[in-house]
């Protein structure tokens, strides 16, 4: 063993080390194992921040702000609207909710996929009375076996396709892991709807701390009826469902300015009617995407994405000195003065009769504002009011769903058949969707996950020259002795229970720039064709199910499910067992030795 080969061995144990020991971030530890590289003359000065322009990370970083797009379009109202359904038994439910957790990861990043539904999935098992830790575990492990099927859908395989590019002169396209990986995920997506959700330890709901927020999630608010509406002459209470499917209660209806009671069920709509709601802010924006209603004051709404890069929902408290308290926001002129409305108030234990925009605000309450992406501190300090802390809240541009889904679709085909490079059809969505104001210019770099990027960045150049020292030979060599004389299926099968036992412990990420350059001197060692190899380690780099830390999916799910660190493996373990068996098989069928 060399001196290089030593120095490099010893940063890589320590990052393992590091990693696995989580007191500092993985991105600190990645970042400066690469600068410790250097200055030991490991890693070229002139290659230490090559990683960082490298296809892989720049793929990463787009494919986020794509899934941002997508999410903000509406292109996920479009499917879950339709298809959840809190009436359905678990299993279909964890059937149905997983084979869209694992399409939309075939097609966005998946922890993107998972943050997504994630929120829908809690709001359904509310609705049905059962605990959300029965159903958050297979949703996180159907979006990661979805991300198998395509070369975005997850970093691993992004990664392993610009290493074959790297080291055997052409990278993987986008659905050269969808045979394997559709057939794996298929398997292991009915297996945890049929048997792997009745693995999972029952968790007290009890005993689990509540949301302090929660008091004061639900907004009176007002949304009016758009002219051509498809709701015109409907009755109101033919809304209802729609209603109870966004979690939505209709209180009654506001017409020329007069309130409705007893009789608004049997109203029939008309053009510049106005609801009055009560919703938590998601679920009001998606009651307003299914029905393509507006805001009450729409010329203003108008105004407002004219004139900024956006528009933001925001939380305030009001305070006994705030510029609204004792009086109305149509008082004020808050959206003349500040090209803000208000969209709903939130006052605990007390009913509010009046239109939102003529209730007289009171110390205490908590006020839901639409305001202009980048202007939204200085309408809190004007109001002087209290912020509260961001929950994500954005208005979905529904009326850019198509649009969204038309120039992802079109990017995608156009990489798929080689008429461009990826990271190129990737970008121009990136382009397209800021110009067509679907992602605001402003929140552009907020979607790109910098720790991930800083990971990719680092440990790239590492990698590079672990390969470059002989070191993945070493560690080829050992697994091809401890294999020696047996089949290729045994083969493959060790190399998967190898990478798939560091990816538990360790980021995925990190374990695919190990791996990869690992199973490719294997295949050469054993003069067989590496693409198998390759195809081993993106389905097991991807397939840690056994803990919280092996995945960020995992970990995303650990303190809504409530669960504990050896909860995962029950129902992990099995997946994991059943992954191999079944994926073996199909990468030899489909990429023969």
């Amino acid at each position: 063993m060399t001196q290089d080969q030593i120095i490099l061995f010893s940063l890589f144990g320590f990052v393992f080390a590091l990693l696995l020991w989580g007191r500092w971030r993985y991105d600190l530890v990645a970042f400066s194992a690469l600068m410790a590289g250097v200055v030991l003359g490991v890693v070229e000065p002139a290659q230490a921040f090559e990683g960082f322009g490298h296809p892989a990370t720049l793929v990463v970083a787009l494919v986020l702000v794509v899934s941002a797009g997508l999410v903000r379009s509406g292109a996920v109202f479009l499917i879950t609207r339709t298809l959840v359904d809190s009436t359905r038994s678990l299993g279909a439910h964890i059937a149905i909710m997983g084979a869209i957790g694992g399409v939309l990861s075939a097609f966005m990043n998946n922890v993107a996929a998972l943050g997504l539904l994630m929120p829908v999935d809690i709001q359904t098992a509310r609705k049905a009375g059962r605990a959300p830790s029965l159903s958050l575990m297979p949703l996180s492990f159907a979006t990661i076996l979805g991300g198998m099927a395509t070369l975005i859908g997850t970093p691993p395989n992004i990664i392993i396709a610009s290493i074959r590019g790297d080291i055997l002169g052409e990278p993987f396209k986008m659905f050269d892991f969808a045979p394997v990986g559709v057939v794996t995920a298929l398997a292991g997506l009915i297996f945890v709807a049929a048997i792997g959700w009745r693995l999972i330890p029952q968790v007290d709901q009890d005993g689990k701390q509540s949301n302090p927020m929660d008091e004061f999630a639900d907004y009176i608010a007002e949304l009016t009826v758009p002219e051509e509406s498809k709701l015109i002459g409907k009755r109101l209470g033919e809304l209802r469902e729609d209603a109870d499917k966004a979690d939505v209660a209709i209180l009654g209806l506001v017409r020329n300015g007069k309130r409705r009671y007893g009789t608004a069920q049997n109203t029939r709509l008309q053009t510049g009617d106005t609801l009055v709601l009560e919703a938590t802010p998601d679920a009001l924006d998606e009651f307003r995407t299914t029905l393509s209603l507006d805001f009450t004051d729409a010329k203003r709404e108008e105004r407002l994405r004219a004139d900024g890069d956006g528009l933001k929902v925001i939380e305030v408290v009001v305070a006994e000195q705030s510029r609204i308290n004792g009086k109305t926001a149509q008082s004020i002129g808050l959206s003349w003065r500040q090209r803000s409305v208000l969209l709903g108030i939130s006052r605990r234990g007390k009913t509010i009769k009046e239109e939102v925009r003529k209730t007289v605000v009171e110390p205490g309450d908590i006020l839901l504002l639409l305001v202009p992406q980048d202007h939204a501190n200085d309408v809190t300090e004007w109001l002087g009011v209290l912020p509260l802390a961001a929950r994500g809240l954005a208005v979905t541009q529904d009326k850019k769903t198509w649009m969204a889904i038309g120039i992802f679709a079109a990017a995608v085909a156009a990489a798929s058949v080689g008429l461009t490079y990826l990271p190129v059809a990737l970008g121009i969505v990136v382009v397209a969707y800021v110009l067509a104001r679907i992602v605001p210019l402003s929140e552009l770099y907020s979607h790109i996950e910098w720790p991930v990027v800083v990971l990719l960045g680092s440990m790239i150049p590492l990698g590079a020259a672990l390969q470059t020292s002989g070191g993945t030979e070493l560690i080829a060599g050992a697994l091809v002795g401890l294999t020696d004389g047996m089949p290729a299926w045994a083969v493959l099968s060790i190399l998967m229970v190898v990478t798939m036992t560091l990816s538990d412990v360790l980021n995925n990420t990190a374990t695919a720039i190990v791996a990869a350059p690992v199973g490719i001197t294997m295949a050469q060692t054993l003069g067989v064709n590496p693409d198998p190899f390759l195809m081993a380690v993106a389905v097991a780099a991807s397939c840690a199910f056994l803990t919280p830390i092996g995945h960020k999916n995992n970990t995303l799910i650990l303190g809504p499910g409530g669960y504990s660190f050896g909860d995962y493996w029950r129902m992990g373990l099995p997946l994991e067992i059943l992954v191999v068996a079944v994926s073996i098989p199909a990468i030899l069928t489909f990429w023969p030795l």
